[in-house]
């Protein structure tokens, strides 16, 4: 049987022209779910406008919320805290933090419902699910104000937990899929106990090398992938705002190459997998 899957390409709204890229994969029914970040700076109405265009008529998208509380972003809530030059704190400090249980949990809230609500006036609506920007979501403090909100806020749009379907296997080529996976395991008890919709597997994370092969990576994130399982991508086009804002920048390229090649159709099919 055909398993229906997401493939959802984060970080909608950080660049022009990764937003272009993503819209273009929609139009070309290439991936089904974008997840969008409403504290970028070049994040505006008409990207919204534009992204939510592509669901006039029929649904080929769903758009979700990606909750951004790392740098070189800032808050969108006033008093924050903590924060450094007025911007979030970078990836490797929040994590030390939240691990010590030292990030301020009103303030984690007050963030995530201010992101919830830009994301609702921008699309007139609430979002269709919530991820994170760097995992940040799954984060000891941070999961628990994420949830709780969410289900306050949004509460039909389910959450993406980062859990592997097979979470004992190990590569070398791939040490932050046993951190998510770890993660994971409090974030879906949690997601549980709130009665928060969460997937049932994940795939997608590798490690962002040069010369990494996106084509010959891709095919094991379809394995032992679940009906309704997620893909995580990055697929995008490089300009000057991107290269500003995130070390990830020409494997987005190779990503969305890869996405718009006539092959990718046959792809899924061989593995069984079919956009949801």
């Amino acid at each position: 049987m055909t398993k229906r899957i997401w493939l959802c390409a984060d970080d909608y709204g950080i660049s022009p022209s990764v937003n272009a890229a993503i819209r273009d994969l929609v139009v070309r029914g290439r991936i089904n779910a974008t997840s969008v970040m409403v504290v970028a700076p070049s994040f505006h109405r008409a990207e919204a406008l534009a992204l939510n265009a592509l669901n006039a008529g029929e649904r080929r998208v769903a758009i979700g919320l990606h909750v951004t509380l790392t740098a070189p972003f800032r808050p969108l809530s006033e008093g924050y805290q903590p924060t450094r030059d007025g911007a979030f704190h970078s990836i490797e400090a929040t994590l030390i933090r939240a691990c010590l249980r030292r990030l301020n949990a009103n303030s984690l809230r007050a963030e995530v419902a201010s992101q919830i609500r830009a994301f609702t006036e921008f699309f007139a609506r609430a979002p269709d699910f919530m991820d994170g920007h760097q995992h940040v979501h799954l984060f000891p403090q941070v999961r628990d104000a994420v949830l709780k909100v969410a289900r306050q806020d949004a509460p039909d749009a389910w959450v993406r937990q980062c859990g592997r379907a097979t979470p004992l296997t190990y590569s070398a080529d791939d040490r932050k899929a046993l951190l998510l996976d770890a993660l994971s395991r409090g974030f879906r008890r949690r997601a549980a106990a709130l009665g928060v919709r969460t997937n049932p597997a994940f795939a997608g994370t590798y490690e962002f090398r040069d010369k990494v092969d996106f084509a010959a990576i891709f095919p094991r994130f379809l394995e032992q992938l679940p009906d309704g399982g997620v893909v995580m991508c990055h697929p995008g086009f490089v300009d000057a705002e991107l290269q500003r804002l995130d070390p990830l920048t020409t494997l987005r390229e190779q990503e969305y190459a890869f996405f718009t090649d006539d092959s990718f159709p046959g792809l899924l099919a061989r593995h069984g997998s079919a956009l949801a």
